[in-house]
């Protein structure tokens, strides 16, 4: 298993936010409003929790779970997210979302090849359940769909940046 040590700051940092990245792969798709984007945001915290909870889950995926338990890890999250995202236009935002997961994606494969499967489709995971926490379109909360196209399309870029099919 690769570990924090095999890995520098910036390599574990990129690793630390990537279910951040992917959860606001899905968002940034189709922005579902306040209460829609709360509820994104939530399922990707549970899916991190779950995964901190799990004995059977990919053992990156607890190590990074467990790192963003601490606030150095949710801050150096936020610093990534902040001086990378920041006063950009939501479509630009994606784009560069994309690219880092695209960068995950080569480094895991990379560092962690025995790893890397399992912690892409961990990844993808939390891109789906962001997906389908909250209904797209209708109105005050009644009609809309589940997942929208735009999200089922940014959930088939996810699928072939991480080479999950």
């Amino acid at each position: 298993m690769v570990a924090k040590t095999d890995l520098t700051t910036e390599e574990w940092n990129l690793l630390l936010g990537a279910p951040t990245l992917a959860a606001m792969a899905v968002t940034l798709a189709e922005p579902s409003g306040l209460f829609g984007m709360l509820k994104e945001g939530m399922s990707s915290g549970r899916a991190v929790l779950a995964a901190m909870k799990d004995p059977h889950a990919d053992a990156l995926a607890q190590a990074l779970a467990h790192d963003l338990a601490t606030s150095e890890g949710r801050h150096a999250v936020s610093a990534t997210l902040k001086a990378n995202l920041a006063g950009k236009p939501p479509a630009e935002m994606k784009a560069e979302v994309l690219q880092s997961l695209g960068r995950v994606a080569a480094l895991v494969d990379q560092r962690a090849p025995a790893e890397a499967a399992g912690f892409k489709t961990w990844l993808l995971h939390i891109a789906e359940q962001a997906a389908e926490a909250s209904t797209e379109g209708g109105f005050l909360g009644f009609g809309g769909v589940r997942v929208s196209d735009a999200e089922k399309a940014t959930l088939e870029d996810l699928r072939r940046t991480f080479g999950l099919g």
